[in-house]
C-alpha cells in the first residue's frame, strides 16, 4: 500500500519543525521537501541539525511543533506504515556481530514482511547490491569496517524500499572505501530510488546529490543543485592569496572596506567571485570556486 505523497510528486515533507531538548533547540522551524525519485544531500557542520531530523522522519524522536509526511503517511501517527516503505542506514553501527551477512538480511526481510517465497532471492539481490555475495556466511565481528558499512546499507535495501534514509553513510571510513560506497548510493540515484542522504562531507553532497540543501543552526539555509549553489554564493572563480597571519588579517580588513567576499582556506585568504574584481586583486591564484566556498559562505563557519 503506498501513501498519498506519491501522488504529488513529494517523499518527504516537514513544515515548520521544531524540536527541543529542554533549552536546547536542535531543529528550529524546518522547511524541506524533497520530491520522489531524486537524490537530496543535507549538508551542514556538526549540531546542525541534521541526525535529529533524520531520527524525526523514522518517528525515533518526535517534534515538538510542526508537521511531518512521509511517502504520504504523517508522522508520527503512521509510523509503521512509512517505515515498511523505507530503508534506514544509521550512522552508528548496529549490527549483531554474532550473526552472519546472510542471516541478517533474512532476518530484516522477515521483519519488513517481504513474502516467505521471495525471501531469499531478496537476500542474494541486497548481497549482490552491496558486493557482499562471497562474504555470505561470515560473520559480522569478521568484516572490515567498510564491509559492515555496506551491510548495514544491504539491510536497508532488502525490501525494496522506496525511499532511502542515509545518516552520515561514509564517517569515519577511509577515502577507498568512501568512492566504494559512493559508487553504491549513485547506483541507487540511477534506479530511480528516492535518496535522502545527511552528510557534513562536502564533495559527497556534490558528487551525489541532485539536490543540496544547507542546514544551519536547524534552518534550512538555501537548497538548489550544487553547480547553482556554487554560481550564487561563490561565483565561477576564486582568488586565492598566500601570506603570514599578519598579511592574511591585513587582507581581510582590504576586503571589509572593498566589499570582498571571503573565507579562509587553510594557509590563504579566499576571495569569491573573483571574476567580478579583474585587475583589482592583489597578486594571488586563480581556481574555480567550489562547493565549500558556497557552504563556509552560507553557514559562517570560518576558521579565524
Amino acid at each position: 500500500m503506498s501513501g498519498a505523497g506519491e501522488e504529488h510528486g513529494v517523499a518527504i515533507a516537514l513544515r515548520g519543525v521544531v524540536k527541543r531538548f529542554g533549552a536546547l533547540t536542535a531543529v528550529a522551524g524546518l522547511d524541506l521537501e524533497v520530491p520522489s525519485g531524486i537524490c537530496l544531500g543535507l549538508l551542514g557542520p556538526n549540531g546542525a541539525g541534521k541526525s535529529t531530523t533524520m531520527r524525526m522522519l523514522t518517528s525515533q524522536t518526535i517534534p515538538t511543533e510542526g508537521a511531518i509526511e512521509v511517502l504520504g503517511y504523517q508522522l508520527p501517527e503512521s509510523s509503521k506504515q512509512a517505515r515498511a516503505e523505507m530503508g534506514v542506514v544509521p550512522q552508528l553501527d548496529n549490527l549483531d556481530v554474532e550473526l552472519t551477512c546472510r542471516q541478517i538480511l533474512t532476518v530484516f526481510a522477515r521483519l519488513y514482511r517481504v513474502p516467505k517465497g521471495d525471501r531469499a532471492a531478496a537476500v542474494r539481490r541486497a548481497l549482490e547490491i552491496a558486493n557482499l555475495v562471497d562474504r555470505a556466511d561470515t560473520r559480522v565481528d569478521l568484516l572490515s569496517g567498510g564491509m559492515r558499512r555496506r551491510l548495514l546499507i544491504a539491510r536497508g535495501l532488502v525490501h525494496r524500499p522506496r525511499l532511502v534514509l542515509l545518516d552520515e553513510p561514509t564517517v569515519g571510513l577511509d577515502p577507498q572505501v568512501r568512492q566504494e560506497l559512493w559508487s553504491l548510493i549513485d547506483n541507487l540515484r540511477s534506479e530511480g530510488t528516492t535518496v535522502l542522504m545527511s552528510t557534513h562531507y562536502i564533495e559527497e553532497a556534490e558528487r551525489l546529490a541532485d539536490t543540496v540543501a544547507v542546514m544551519s543552526r536547524g534552518r534550512i539555509v538555501t537548497q538548489g543543485r550544487p553547480a547553482e549553489l556554487v554560481l550564487e554564493h561563490a561565483g565561477r572563480e576564486a582568488h586565492e592569496v598566500y601570506g603570514s597571519p599578519a598579511r592574511l588579517a591585513e587582507l581581510r580588513e582590504q576586503a571589509a572596506r572593498e566589499g570582498w567576499v571571503t573565507r579562509r582556506s587553510g594557509p590563504a585568504l579566499a576571495i569569491l567571485h573573483a571574476e567580478r574584481h579583474n585587475g583589482g586583486l592583489p597578486d594571488g591564484e586563480r581556481r574555480a570556486a567550489t562547493l565549500e566556498d558556497a557552504f563556509v559562505t552560507l553557514t559562517g563557519e570560518e576558521i579565524e
